[in-house]
């Protein structure tokens, strides 16, 4: 199973074409770039998931996931690093796609990425103008480094 995705900043206003949004509540058992094991409510429903080392343009890496009971998770999430990762989650269609867009919140506040996720690495798909610069393999964007590393510390 392998997961394709490219990650972008924001740099316009994204809300008009939101359809849906979601709160999301997630938690790390492993944050080693080997081994990541993450706990991600969503809404009402929850998961475990694991993914590997990502390739070098950072683009596609291993990913297993599993429903878990919302109940589970939480009892899950009481065993993950301190750190938890909270964010809603605004999805809008584009084309045959979907962006995923995440408006973190607490220390990381301030920080709202796109991910948009395709069947090749060299798949074409739409750039809207609210799309900024990608931040694809930049480790500091992804959220299990986000627990170590928060929005809130970055020198702006």
């Amino acid at each position: 199973m392998q997961e394709i995705e490219r990650k972008f900043l924001i740099k316009g206003n994204y809300k008009p074409f939101v359809k849906k949004s979601v709160k999301i509540k997630q938690g790390y058992l492993s944050s080693v770039p080997e081994k990541i094991v993450r706990v991600r409510i969503i809404g009402d429903k929850a998961f475990l998931t694991i993914k590997g080392i990502p390739n070098k343009s950072g683009t596609k890496r291993f990913e297993w996931e599993i429903e878990i009971t919302p109940d589970e998770a939480e009892k899950l999430l009481v065993l993950c690093k301190p750190e938890i990762i909270e964010k809603t989650r605004h999805y809008i269609g584009m084309g045959k796609h979907t962006y995923e867009i995440d408006e973190f919140s607490g220390d990381n506040e301030g920080l709202v990425i796109a991910e948009i996720e395709l069947q090749a690495e060299d798949e074409e798909f739409e750039k809207p103008a609210w799309l900024g610069e990608e931040v694809t393999g930049n480790i500091k964007f992804y959220n299990s480094m986000l627990i170590k590393n928060p929005y809130k510390k970055w020198k702006k």
